[in-house]
C-alpha cells in the first residue's frame, strides 16, 4: 500500500529538517526525478507504486540522463536542480527522500534498485553496505 502524499512529505521534512512541506516537496520531486532515470523495469515499477501518486508519477516521467551518474554526481546534479542549493545541502536532500524510499520501498526491493545503481548509493538510501 503507497504511503499517503502527507506521510511521505511529513518523513522527507521531519529527515531533512525542513522548514516548510514545500521544501521537502521540492527536494522529493528533484531527487525522484533523477532517480527514475536511473533505475528501470519492474523495480521502477514496483518502486512507484508504493509511492503517493504524485511522486510516482515524476518517477516513472524522470529527466533523462544519458550515462548512469555515480552517486557524487547525483548529488551534484540535484544541486543543480535546487536553486540555492550547495554540494552539502543537496546531499542533505539526497538522503532525507532517499531513505524514506527505502522505507516505503521495503529492504527487498532496496536491495535490487542499488543493484542498478553505481556503488555509493547506498549510503544516500541510508543503507551502508557491509560485506
Amino acid at each position: 500500500m503507497p504511503l499517503r502524499q502527507e506521510a511521505f512529505l511529513e518523513h522527507v521534512q521531519e529527515r531533512g529538517e525542513y522548514d516548510t512541506p514545500a521544501e521537502a516537496d521540492r527536494a522529493a520531486r528533484v531527487v525522484l526525478a533523477l532517480l527514475g532515470a536511473h533505475v528501470v523495469g519492474t523495480d521502477r515499477a514496483q518502486l512507484a507504486a508504493r509511492l503517493p501518486e504524485s511522486y510516482a508519477l515524476v518517477l516513472l516521467n524522470p529527466l533523462q540522463a544519458t550515462e548512469p551518474l555515480s552517486a557524487d554526481r547525483f548529488v551534484r546534479a540535484t544541486a543543480a536542480w535546487i536553486e540555492g542549493a550547495s554540494q552539502a545541502t543537496a546531499a542533505w536532500d539526497v538522503s532525507a527522500v532517499l531513505s524514506v524510499v527505502a522505507d516505503a520501498a521495503g529492504e527487498d526491493l532496496t536491495h535490487r534498485l542499488l543493484l542498478q545503481l553505481p556503488p555509493g548509493y547506498d549510503l544516500l538510501f541510508g543503507r551502508p553496505h557491509h560485506d
